[in-house]
């Protein structure tokens, strides 16, 4: 199979087993650039490497020197399958592109819950936002019911924040944290968003409040980044 190189994942598709999402450090802006640009030769001069891959996506980042990593697979043996035959390979190109560069962990999670915060419009993101929240640990059912927590907060604010697109939620599989991949239409609409009363992006409610005092966080982080670099299986042998 050929890559196909798109604008965005499609993060709802019910094929996928699980998501695999990381952090280069690269440095600086300079060599961020660079490095999407090594990913992209490293990865369209290839044929597709595994069937059982759906998508790849790098985003890069508001700070000037992360890229983060997003990608799509049927299940587990199917990144193992890669990490065995074809990802060396690829590495390899990049590092001798852009030497240095640090590869900050892998965690390996589970789409729980996706929503739409438009009525059906083809909105293309400019900004995609990283939410992770870390608790204190494992404990797989209060990863879902923070989740869930934010649902009810989102579906009774009385003033959702505009510029949203979509907010896609992740459990890692090893029950300690979620990760909640949001498309925004710009960096500004985010910053605007935070900036508004309320807990976060949310409205001063006492359901946003639940969320904001969760017993259990530890910690986390809010992230933006840019939309540089999506691919998927094309045609062809």
């Amino acid at each position: 199979m050929s890559v196909r190189f798109v604008s965005r994942p499609d993060l709802a598709r019910n094929d996928v087993g699980l998501v695999k999402a990381s952090t280069w450090d690269v440095g600086t802006p300079e060599r961020l650039g660079a490095a999407v640009e090594a990913i992209r030769a490293a990865w369209g001069g290839r044929d597709w490497p595994h069937p059982g891959l759906l998508s790849y996506t790098v985003h890069a980042g508001e700070d000037g020197k992360t890229l983060f990593h997003y990608s799509q697979w049927s299940g587990e043996q199917a990144y193992q399958d890669f990490f065995r035959h074809g990802r060396d390979e690829r590495n390899a190109d990049i590092d001798a592109a852009v030497p240095g560069i640090r590869r900050l962990g892998l965690h390996t999670l589970e789409l729980y819950r996706s929503t739409s915060l438009g009525e059906g419009d083809g909105r293309e993101p400019g900004c995609v936002v990283i939410v992770d929240v870390e608790f204190e640990g494992a404990d797989k059912a209060r990863q879902r019911d923070w989740v869930d927590t934010v649902f009810e907060a989102l579906g009774t604010d009385p003033a959702p924040a505009p510029g949203g697109i979509s907010g896609h939620f992740h459990v890692s599989t090893d029950g300690t944290r979620v990760l909640n991949y949001a498309e925004w239409e710009s960096a500004a609409a985010h910053i605007d968003a935070l900036a508004a009363p309320g807990a976060g992006v949310g409205s001063s409610t006492p359901q946003w409040e639940r969320v904001r005092t969760y017993p259990g966080v530890t910690g986390g982080g809010v992230h933006r980044y840019a939309p540089a670099l999506s691919m998927r299986p094309g045609a062809g042998a």
